[in-house]
């Protein structure tokens, strides 16, 4: 019921009061905002100070909205525990095991969650010297842009009307980034590749991109991170009510050996894997590599025209009638 609502724009989840009052608010943090974005001192009694977050947005009477608990409130996840973020690290491909390298729970205000959940994604991925002198700390497998985007898209976007936390699987071949709540209205994967956006938390939206985040609010963020690293897939779970986001890593077998990552043989992406679909089954269609993949058929097909252009594949005849040949 709420998702209709929320669909014909009658409601947003972020202006839902919550029962955290007014004195829940990190006083020192929002503060520190209103001087460095507004030049304004944070005003000097309860009654002025309720009359400014209501006119903000960021609260309904003497309770913060889930935008002002998430955005300025002192320890949110007593109020909301659902909404943190769960990361792990897998030394392998394989979500089943019973070791982990790393794990770790991001909790707290939205800026607190982006930053730790960059921290612990930057820790997992390899370092490469790419150039620089050996006095250099390294250069990440993946540039940093790439996460930053990915991060902020799932704490801006998530579906908080979903009482369920982001979650992070670091595994050897990929990074996944999981967010309750299928893409909203009329959305489509095609579309958000595309740049286009539909903002469904407009208040963290748009208090997000004034310092608290590397939030822009302009649809741009997916475009860019796949413009830096192509090698992503999106799959909009609409069943399940989720998106996730795969980032498939570059694969070294010096460096995963020296780094002690097991269970890897060669390198898994989705490039890779369309070269070896197209040699055993030259004739594949988009719909056919896509749910093999697991992917969006526009995925494919953008991912088809790399490999064209890279001169690694061809299509022999018509569109209908052709077939594919592997050049490499």
């Amino acid at each position: 019921m709420e998702g209709i609502f929320q669909s014909v724009d009658l409601i947003h989840v972020d202006e839902v009061p919550t029962q955290a009052d007014i004195s829940k608010l990190d006083k020192e943090y929002f503060a520190r905002f209103l001087e460095n974005y507004y030049q304004q001192d944070l005003p000097g009694n309860a009654e002025q100070l309720k009359s400014m977050l209501n006119n903000m947005g960021l609260a309904a009477g003497n309770y913060l909205n889930l935008a002002g608990l998430m955005l300025f409130g002192k320890a949110p996840q007593f109020v909301k525990p659902a909404f943190i973020c769960k990361a792990i690290h897998f030394p392998g491909n394989d979500i089943s095991v019973e070791n982990y390298l790393d794990s770790e729970d991001f909790e707290g205000k939205i800026e607190d969650q982006f930053k730790g959940i960059m921290a612990f994604v930057l820790r997992c991925l390899q370092k490469r010297q790419a150039g620089q002198s050996v006095n250099a700390l390294g250069v990440p497998e993946i540039p940093k842009i790439v996460f930053e985007e990915l991060i902020v898209n799932a704490l801006m976007h998530r579906d908080y009307f979903v009482s369920a936390p982001i979650r992070l699987f670091v595994y050897a071949d990929k990074i996944e980034l999981i967010s309750p709540g299928h893409l909203p209205n009329h959305l489509t994967i095609f579309k958000i590749e595309a740049g286009n956006s539909n903002i469904r938390n407009q208040i963290l939206a748009s208090f997000a991109f004034k310092g608290i985040l590397p939030y822009r609010g302009l649809g741009s963020g997916i475009r860019r991170a796949i413009t830096d690293w192509p090698n992503i897939s999106f799959v909009d779970d609409r069943e399940g009510n989720q998106f996730k986001v795969t980032v498939y890593r570059s694969y070294d077998p010096e460096i995963a050996r020296l780094t002690q990552i097991k269970g890897v043989s060669e390198s898994v992406c989705p490039k890779t894997s369309i070269v070896k679909l197209l040699g055993n089954d030259p004739k594949a269609s988009y719909e056919n590599l896509a749910k093999q993949m697991d992917v969006s058929a526009s995925t494919i097909k953008r991912l088809l025209q790399e490999l064209k252009n890279e001169g690694k594949i061809e299509r022999i005849g018509s569109k209908r009638g052709g077939a594919w040949k592997v050049l490499t």
